[in-house]
């Protein structure tokens, strides 16, 4: 059983960073890869980037390439998401969650665990 609870959202303007983080409780936290997904309101969930387990593999969305940067701490049991150049359209809940598979890492059904999420709101 792996629980998760973000921090780090809040209300920003446009053009500026935001580091969320995902602390984890558990022994398990270094088995799992981790992924953050966001959900803005009226629209579906989708995902933003992953880290694998050992945190020598990431992957983003085409739409966050360049601006946001995930990273991981095992010895701390957290994962970051580092946020740079933020858009009025990045604003949503952002959720980190945790999958045993990478080969289905975007695929937010196979997720096993997920966090309650963080408001991100960014103001234009």
């Amino acid at each position: 059983q792996v629980q998760l609870v973000e921090s780090g959202g809040g209300l920003v303007q446009a053009g500026d960073s935001l580091r969320l983080s995902c602390a984890a409780s558990g022994r398990t936290f270094s088995t799992y890869h981790m992924t953050w997904s966001r959900q803005a309101p009226g629209k579906e969930r989708e995902f933003v980037a992953a880290i694998s387990a050992s945190g020598g593999i990431t992957y983003y969305a085409d739409f966050v390439k360049g601006r946001f940067t995930v990273s991981r701490d095992n010895a701390k049991n957290t994962v970051y998401l580092q946020m740079n150049s933020l858009k009025p359209e990045d604003t949503a809940v952002y959720y980190c969650a945790a999958i045993t598979r990478w080969n289905v890492v975007t695929a937010r059904g196979a997720y096993d665990y997920w966090g309650q999420g963080t408001q991100v709101t960014v103001s234009s």
